[in-house]
């Protein structure tokens, strides 16, 4: 695990440039770092690609980079894991190539020599890599197929500039660059926080600067050009390949488990006390001949508290178990360096974050996570939720639209009527807004998960700002995601609209940005395409029911497991938030969002979000404490990186 930068453009200029981008990556790979340059053509135009380095595998020099093949010139900077490299590095061997690292990245190198951007769909893993093929002279970009390790990328809108396009693993990376001159905030970003929570991809918070969508490749010439792009991965179409079945999807699971496990340094295990990150200790501890190492981070707030639980399913595994204690004040105490450590403004990330620090202070450098098991296998409520609205919908298509508004605007206020200066902001609340939707399921998912209503959303963007999103999606995403469920079940297009959004767009980027921030690698074997494939060709009744339990992955991967160690309501891994916020953040959260200046600043409402938080303060119904930390970590972000519209 590392990070990656890199420019395209005039060598003699940038070597401090790349370097910059380095150092501002240093916690990403505090074991070494490389710049390489290649030669300049006639015009002073080459790449140059800067590595930080965190050592897994091949701890020795052998495994530094960049890496440079000496016989070629062919050069790659690679951020993350290739989990099959051992068989892609047995058939690289059988066919005449000769490979002396014992780590990944050799692998890699080779592989794209031999048979270029056409190797990229057979790798298995995280990554995010920059190749360069010196005999072309092109630079090649690619990104993992489900967006576990992320790769921004800037091009400069100067066509007569001294660089054309930059690379990075973090968007900080390249604000430290200088290259951006005054950077801007994109307003899609902030329409984007307040509707989601975070910043919705391709575009990121900075104008200029966007992600390399998960499955895609890019090939780019000396000055900058997109030569070709490629979607190398999206989820297989309904009904392609042969349906599944429970034998199968095991063997997947436990296969790829194994390969998560390859590393030359000790492992960690994260364990909630959940199904998911239970069945991955489960299997780990199956499948590895070391002793498995757990962590559970627990809380002195007994209704967040998850660590009884993960103690004794810790024990009915057989691991070595530690319990690690988050007190409100070490959360207080750690929130400058925890909220320094995200990458782009969030209000997701921190739990990952102080669990990963408490884990790196144990001594290890690698981690498994259970993230993924509710996308694949229906563990959210949306999963219940949605087809219902939608078979509603579909009931009632022959009553006008606007009797049915009005009808679900009285439920909803005799559900939960409001009581305060603003509105409930609930599901509940959304009613009638997803009544007009008329059963479109990607509209009444992004509703669902919507931290404001439609309308109040609108209050909070201030005057002028851009909010061109559609139901909180860029029209490039939200086309994508339509193509991608387009013929699939209700079932099974939810799963796949998790995975993208709130799996791809939200989790394994706050959780790359603040595992990373404290130099420790998080390993996801439930995020895995080969088993999202496999998952995908399951029928939707032994796949996800009955709904919210996860009973398949229960099965396969809680085997040995008494049930009754799991026989309790779901409650996600989160940290006391509400009463925190309430508590010692409250003087913090109300000098920053109480400044009317730095709130327009950011664009943002000042008088919408005053009444907000005061609302939320004086105990309003309706009001998570979600709503109030999006907007505080956004005001707080584009401070502290002088990022304004």
């Amino acid at each position: 695990m590392c990070g990656i930068a890199g420019i395209v453009g005039r060598i003699e200029e940038h070597r401090g440039t790349v370097r910059r981008m380095n150092d501002a990556m240093a916690h990403r790979g505090p074991d070494a770092e490389g710049v390489w340059e290649s030669p300049a053509d006639a015009r002073g135009l080459g790449v140059l690609l800067g590595h930080r380095r965190l050592s897994i595998l091949d701890l020795s020099p052998a495994g530094a980079q960049p890496m440079v093949d000496p016989a070629t010139g062919d050069a790659v900077a690679f951020n993350g894991e290739i989990y099959n490299y051992v068989e892609l590095r047995d058939r690289l061997k059988a066919s005449g190539q000769a490979v002396r690292s014992t780590g990944d990245t050799e692998v890699l190198l080779r592989a794209l020599a031999v048979h270029g951007a056409g190797a990229v769909a057979g790798l298995r893993g995280m990554f995010a890599f920059a190749f360069w093929d010196a005999a072309r002279r092109e630079l090649l970009l690619a990104r993992d197929p489900l967006g576990i390790k992320p790769l921004y990328v800037a091009r400069n809108a100067d066509p007569d500039g001294s660089w054309s396009l930059a690379f990075a693993s973090e968007l900080r990376a390249l604000l430290a660059s200088g290259l951006l001159g005054t950077p801007r905030l994109r307003p899609q970003a902030v329409a984007s926080v307040a509707w989601n929570g975070f910043v919705v991809g391709p575009g990121t918070a900075v104008e200029g600067v966007e992600q390399l969508p998960p499955g895609r490749w890019r090939l780019h010439d000396t000055a900058g050009r997109e030569l070709r792009a490629c979607d190398y991965w999206s989820p297989p179409p309904p009904g392609e390949g042969p349906v599944a079945n429970e034998a199968e999807l095991a063997r997947v699971l436990e296969d790829g488990l194994r390969l998560h496990l390859a590393s030359d340094v000790p492992l960690a295990v994260f364990l909630s006390g959940g199904v998911d990150s239970s069945a991955v200790a489960n299997l780990a501890r199956k499948a590895s001949g070391a002793p498995v190492h757990t962590f559970t981070l627990a809380f002195e707030e007994a209704q967040f508290n998850e660590g009884g639980h993960a103690r004794r399913i810790a024990e009915a595994i057989g691991t070595e178990h530690r319990e690690l204690v988050l007190t409100e004040g070490a959360f207080v105490d750690g929130l400058e360096a925890a909220l320094d450590g995200l990458d782009q403004p969030t209000f997701d990330g921190l739990n990952a974050y102080y669990m990963s620090r408490a884990v790196r202070a144990a001594g290890f450098t690698v981690a498994l996570v259970g993230t993924g098991g509710d996308e694949l296998f229906g563990g959210y409520t949306t999963f219940r939720d949605l087809p219902v609205l939608q078979r509603w919908s579909a009931r009632l298509r022959g009553v006008p639209r606007g009797a049915l508004v009005r009808a679900a605007r009285a439920a909803a206020w005799a559900l939960q009527p409001s009581a305060g200066a603003v509105a409930p902001q609930t599901r509940w609340a959304k009613l009638p807004e997803m009544v007009r939707r008329d059963g479109e399921l990607l509209g009444l998912y992004q509703l669902a998960y919507a931290l404001f209503l439609p309308g109040f959303h609108r209050d909070l963007l201030d005057a002028g700002q851009d909010a061109t999103l559609v139901d909180g999606l860029p029209p490039e995403l939200r086309e994508r995601l339509l193509r991608e469920t387009r013929g699939r079940s209700p079932l099974a297009a939810i799963s796949v609209l998790e995975q993208r959004l709130f799996l791809g767009e939200r989790l394994l980027r706050d959780n790359d940005a603040a595992s990373m921030a404290v130099s420790i690698e998080q390993r996801l074997p439930l995020v895995d395409q080969l088993l999202f494939e496999c998952a995908g060709r399951l029928p939707d009744g032994p796949r996800y029911r009955p709904l919210g339990r996860k009973a398949l992955l229960r099965r396969v991967g809680l085997r040995g497991l008494d049930p009754a160690l799991f026989d309790r309501p779901k409650s996600g891994f989160v940290l006391p938030y509400e009463r925190w916020i309430r508590l010692g953040l409250a003087g913090e959260v109300d000098r920053t969002l109480g400044d009317p200046q730095a709130v327009r600043a950011v664009g943002l409402d000042p008088a919408a979000v005053r009444r907000l938080w005061g609302a939320f303060r004086d105990g309003a119904p309706g009001l998570y404490w979600s709503r109030i930390w999006a907007l505080y970590v956004l005001v707080r972000w584009c401070h502290r990186h002088g990022v304004f519209r």
